[in-house]
């Protein structure tokens, strides 16, 4: 039965991926954008801290999301999510569930998995590896 399922990896990966990643872009729309409402008000003057918050994930979040340059944007949104957690989580409460950051922790390291493991095949980083020739191989034949 494990090896069923084990074949299944590779797509978990991706959903994951695109799970993660629209959820987190979600925040940042709320931050920047005022989409969905229940953000922010008023929204977050630019170059403010909360405005960086609120880019990076928009930014790294719709690159996760479609799987594009997804190991950089793993690294930005992983490295955010830890800052988070740190400077605004950590100092309410020492345990995560009393001081709100859990999700900020599932976020970093879900990030750090990705950054290590890749996209996962549904991502255009995947896509555009599978169009680029192996070394040596010539591209016409």
């Amino acid at each position: 039965m494990s090896a069923r399922f084990a074949s299944y990896a590779p797509m978990m990966l991706s959903i994951l991926r695109i799970m993660a990643a629209l959820i987190f872009l979600e925040h940042g729309t709320q931050k920047i954008l005022g989409f969905p409402p229940g953000g922010p008000d008023p929204l977050p003057h630019p170059m403010t801290m909360l405005w960086w918050a609120g880019m990076i994930e928009m930014v790294p979040g719709f690159l996760l999301a479609v799987g594009l340059f997804s190991r950089t944007a793993a690294f930005l949104a992983a490295g955010e999510m830890a800052f988070a957690y740190w400077i605004g989580h950590a100092p309410r409460a020492f345990w995560p569930v009393d001081n709100g950051g859990d999700a900020a922790i599932l976020y970093c390291f879900i990030f750090l998995y990705i950054l290590c493991a890749g996209p996962g095949p549904w991502s255009l980083d995947a896509a555009i590896a599978r169009r680029r020739p192996l070394a040596g191989e010539d591209e016409e034949v």
